[in-house]
């Protein structure tokens, strides 16, 4: 128990790094995949460990020596970051040189910053659904008599395709400055995988695994784009507030949204009387409804004369810097 506190007293700091450190080693082309490639680092791990821990151990006795592998990995892994600079020798953009405002000073400008709590919202409830189904997914698939094994490949193709997909469009979207385009397409999608997810688990009898591979599939494609460009887009539009502060405070309420709908989760599955006995559907239900209402905030961002508000500041400020003209100003692509 204590070594899981200290693991969660660490997550701040894991979860607050990647786009602070994109900010000030990147360049506005460069940070949506530097912010992909960290912040996706973190499920990409977890993907490793599913795949490699159960091979370590082969019953209780195994467990200690598994934990001990475990620590020696992740304190090699450790070392680097002492030699790792703060900052790079000269500042790589104007926004670079721009004083950012601490806690204290960006919590009143969060407050009243509409667009910020719209997309808050949405990509917390995006987040907790993703952690939700992705820890409850054997018991969503073994009712329909999906071995455990079949169901963690399942998770494994949510994961690498994600990954996959996020390596190659983040690139481009960070090029193309694409983030509104971006989030306008992915949680639409996003959304409409959960609730075709509702019936792919009793396609098995007849279809195979088909139907819950593909869902899964275009599930983790369009979650694992989506987070770094909301992360990043955060950053442009509360600019100068700290990528920290917005980064630590969507991410935290992603995972505090997690662990409810896990809760909730558990509290909806079905007895022994159900059909099939102890199945997952009223939680699969509970979390398409969800995800279902969240699509439409996002898809206002800019509407009701509110265009002004989705400018790209971060970005306006380093064109500045290069030498176009002050009246210049970025919109999100559209």
């Amino acid at each position: 128990m204590f070594g899981q506190i200290l693991t969660g007293l660490a997550q701040p700091f894991v979860l607050a790094a990647p786009t602070r450190y994109s900010d000030i080693w990147f360049t506005t082309e460069g940070r949506v995949a530097a912010t992909a490639l960290t912040t996706l680092a973190n499920p990409f791990g977890a993907a490793l460990g599913q795949l490699i821990v159960p091979l370590w151990v082969q019953g209780p006795t195994d467990i200690s020596r598994m934990v001990l592998y475990v620590s020696i990995i992740s304190t090699i892994s450790c070392l680097p970051s002492f030699f790792i600079p703060a900052a790079p020798p000269t500042p790589v953009s104007r926004s670079n040189e721009t004083p950012k405002l601490n806690l204290r000073e960006s919590a009143p400008i969060l407050f009243k910053n509409l667009e910020f709590w719209i997309i808050f919202s949405s990509f917390s409830v995006y987040v907790g659904c993703f952690n939700s189904i992705s820890s409850i997914l054997v018991q969503v698939l073994s009712p329909y008599r999906i071995s455990d094994e079949e169901a963690g490949i399942g998770g494994g193709v949510l994961i690498v395709v994600g990954l996959v997909t996020s390596a190659i469009l983040s690139p481009l979207i960070g090029k193309k400055r694409a983030y509104l385009t971006t989030i306008r397409i992915a949680v639409p999608l996003i959304g409409l995988c959960y609730l075709v997810f509702i019936w792919m688990p009793k396609t098995h009898k007849d279809g195979g695994l088909a139907g819950p591979y593909i869902a899964l599939c275009l599930l983790g494609a369009s979650s694992f784009s989506l987070m770094p460009v909301v992360l990043e887009f955060l950053v442009e539009l509360t600019h100068p507030i700290s990528p920290a502060v917005t980064s630590t405070i969507a991410l935290s309420g992603g995972q505090l949204l997690g662990g409810i709908f896990i809760i909730v989760s558990g509290a909806l599955k079905a007895g022994q009387d159900g059909d099939p006995p102890f199945n997952m559907d009223k939680a699969l239900i509970f979390h398409a409804v969800v995800a279902m209402v969240f699509v439409i905030p996002p898809l206002t961002l800019g509407l009701f004369g509110r265009a002004d508000k989705i400018k790209l500041k971060r970005v306006n400020s380093d064109d500045r810097g290069v030498g176009r003209r002050s009246d210049e100003i970025a919109p999100a692509a559209v």
